[in-house]
């Protein structure tokens, strides 16, 4: 008979002394299990005491999280939280330099645990350790360990980061823009002013007054990838609560060639964290671009009017005529129709719709004066042909601006967990400009390729929408890069892709071809399921939700080869291939799962906000419910991994797999699976009804002769 679900069998240890196997009942109060183990062991003063786990990060058990303890878990007698604070207090503030940094030592394991930090909190230890730091007699280790308790304290949210002094700040600094510094405490120091910067509007403006992103560059030339991550990261966090002048100015700070060269060419692949933190940064990079991009053009504004003429003389009169303007004003409303403009009265009215509104202009005018052959050579091209085939440059450039706008999602906030991030806009100071160029030129040659009219404007700028999507999905490393990838997507390559896409939808819909798709179907579905549980079998790992700093935690999860228990437990770090079933102490009987939810309806995502940065979570998240009322919460690392279990977890409880995955695999193997069939009947016409059945021979009176 299976024991009562309160029930939890767990060992509890204690040094010099053989452990307790007892038999934990959940609806008894904790201090009354305490006491009784303390007992068992002839120890005084129960409430001194407390329980932790001994695996793993070692937390703390309170009656609130009582509830994770599963059988065969080993826990540790303790000292309490608040005897542990205080021993840990007074020995930070010895004299012996050891004691000090063994308690230092000790704090910083400690300060992750929420029970311990508030009872350290309270006793103002936080205060104790800012004052430690801001008296600079610490270095090293002992230093380090600061460092690291401070920041782990912090991290909890119990306490203000407004309440940080302006002195504790300026130490903090210091040892940033130190040219030899001890690398854990560059670190530490590093996430401490990033912390500072995204938590406080008030600190942010003492940061900025004691840190440049001038200063943070040297710290990108480093070879230790952990110091260049902290350092971008601290740069996005400067950009990101920068004003709107402030960020311009911070901008011009970087340099996008030092970076490309030391981080994204350097000798080492590119970590998670720090593609996540070049993504950010490609991403306020562009945010850059939005207060342009929503202006609208004012027709009376003269400055602004008079880049338009700038565009027009730059076309059509040469640098060296000092009586173009009046030779030519009456001819101005022709020229204004040869560049392409909608309006050829009055242009400006062009640029009053947002987005691109004045970004458009903007790119125009770099085109014209940093490329002007190829400026002059597309307007004139076009200007001079009398076949009504001619690319109307001021209306495409208005429009391939919005459109980019669009494809690198200008304006939008950084998605938490993406890396999707482009190494060519780092290799250039103007990467958006210099990307506009490329395009507006493809955009030129796609419509001759095309022999375009006016009428078909629209299906010009899709076909160059999919010729950029594509090129920029083989992630190319430079400008010249990108023109190589774009040069073989021409129109025709572009018709051939889409053929080939179109294959599957076409040439199966005749009903003998649907009837044998019908058939093969089950035996796919079957193939996929298999799939997923293999991968199950495999198991992955997964990404604890916690704070937002980058010390993350990992938990891995896997089936069991028979299919019928999930396993599962905490690790230190990302593992590198498969993890053994002995390493994972948890599991879950797949008779006890009920149902499986996503996004929204899962426990651990109801206290997520709608924020664009939680998007990228709620799509990746899913819980399992089991018996009896319990929940094991996911986040998955990526789409492919989310589609992957969330099949694999229907599959095992007999429901229909509706993933985008499963739908993409199913319509691929299946597209295979009759190509291969249907292989002996090319170029032969399949007839869209079977063949009549013949009559019935006048009689059955016919043998054949062998001889």
């Amino acid at each position: 008979m299976p024991p009562p679900a309160d029930i939890v069998k767990v060992a509890i240890e204690w040094p010099g002394a053989n452990a307790q196997l007892i038999e934990m009942d959940q609806k008894r109060p904790l201090s009354s299990i305490i006491r009784e183990v303390c007992d068992g062991w002839s120890l005084s003063g129960s409430e001194q005491f407390a329980l932790r786990y001994a695996d793993g990060p070692q937390l703390y058990i309170t009656e609130q999280s009582r509830g994770e303890i599963k059988n065969g878990t080993i826990l540790r007698l303790a000292i309490s939280p608040a005897r542990a604070a205080r021993q840990l207090l007074e020995r930070i503030q010895s004299h012996g330099i050891d004691a000090r940094l063994e308690a230092l030592k000790e704090l910083a394991k400690l300060s992750a645990d929420p029970t311990f930090a508030a009872e350290f909190i309270n006793m103002e230890g936080i205060g104790t350790l800012a004052r430690l730091v801001e008296s600079g007699t610490h270095f090293g280790e002992m230093l380090a360990f600061t460092l690291t308790a401070f920041l782990e304290l912090m991290d909890h949210g119990i306490v203000s980061w407004d309440l940080i002094s302006l002195s504790f700040i300026k130490q903090i600094a210091g040892y940033v823009n130190q040219p030899m510094v001890d690398v854990s405490i560059l670190q530490r120091s590093l996430a401490i002013l990033e912390s500072m910067v995204l938590n406080s509007h008030s600190l942010y403006h003492r940061v900025a007054q004691e840190i440049t992103v001038g200063q943070l560059i040297g710290h990108l030339q480093v070879s230790n990838q952990e110091i260049q991550t902290y350092a971008i990261a601290l740069i996005n966090a400067l950009f990101l609560k920068a004003p709107e002048d402030r960020r311009q100015v911070s901008r011009k700070g970087l340099n996008t060639a030092l970076l490309f060269q030391h981080v994204i060419r350097g000798n080492r692949p590119i970590k998670a964290e720090m593609a996540h933190q070049l993504y950010v940064l490609q991403v306020l990079t562009f945010n850059l671009l939005e207060e342009r991009m929503m202006t609208k053009m004012d027709p009376n504004d003269q400055a602004q009017r008079d880049i338009i003429f700038e565009l027009r003389r730059i076309a059509f009169d040469g640098e060296n005529d000092p009586t173009g303007t009046e030779k030519r004003k009456a001819m101005y409303s022709k020229d204004y129709k040869m560049l392409g403009f909608t309006n050829h009265v009055n242009p400006a009215m062009d640029f009053t719709q947002t987005p691109p509104g004045m970004l458009a202009l903007d790119n125009m005018l770099y085109l014209a004066k940093v490329h002007q052959d190829t400026y002059i050579r597309i307007v004139l091209e076009n200007s001079s042909r009398e076949d009504k085939h001619e690319c109307p440059f001021g209306r495409c450039a208005i429009e391939l601006t919005r459109m980019l706008c669009e494809i690198l999602q200008v304006g939008e906030l950084p998605n938490e967990g993406c890396n999707d991030y482009h190494p060519m806009f780092f290799t250039h100071d103007r990467a958006w400009e210099e990307f506009f160029c490329v395009c507006i030129q493809l955009l030129n040659k796609t419509w001759k390729e095309m022999r375009a009219t006016a009428e078909d404007f629209n299906k010009v700028m899709q076909v160059v929408r999919e010729q950029i999507t594509r090129a920029l999905a083989m992630k190319p490393s430079s400008l010249d890069q990108l023109k190589n990838k774009l040069r073989g997507l021409n129109y025709s390559e572009i018709l051939r892709l889409r053929q080939s896409e179109r294959m599957s939808q076409d040439d199966f819909q005749s009903p003998p071809i649907i009837e044998l798709r019908e058939r093969i179907q089950p035996e796919i579905l079957e193939l996929i399921k298999q799939q997923r549980l293999n991968r199950l079998c495999e198991g992955s790992c997964f990404r604890k939700l916690g704070n937002r700093r980058r010390q993350e935690k990992f938990w891995f999860c896997r089936l069991s080869l028979n299919h019928k228990v999930l396993h599962y437990g905490d690790l230190d770090e990302s593992p590198q291939g498969e993890v053994p079933f002995e390493l994972l102490s948890d599991k879950i009987p797949v008779s006890d799962i009920k149902s499986v939810v996503t996004g929204k309806d899962c426990p651990h995502m109801k206290e997520k906000s709608a924020l664009k940065q939680n998007k990228e979570v709620l799509e990746l998240a899913f819980s399992v419910l089991y018996d009896p009322d319990e929940t094991l919460n996911f986040v998955a690392p990526n789409k492919y991994e989310y589609c992957i279990w969330t099949d694999g977890m229907c599959a095992l409880l007999g429901r229909e797999m509706g993933s985008d995955l499963t739908r993409s695999d199913l319509d691929t193997l299946i597209s295979m699976e009759m190509k291969l069939r249907l292989l002996d009947l090319e170029n032969i016409t399949i007839p869209e009804a079977p063949p009549p059945v013949p009559k019935e021979p006048s009689s059955y009176n016919f043998t054949y002769n062998y001889s």
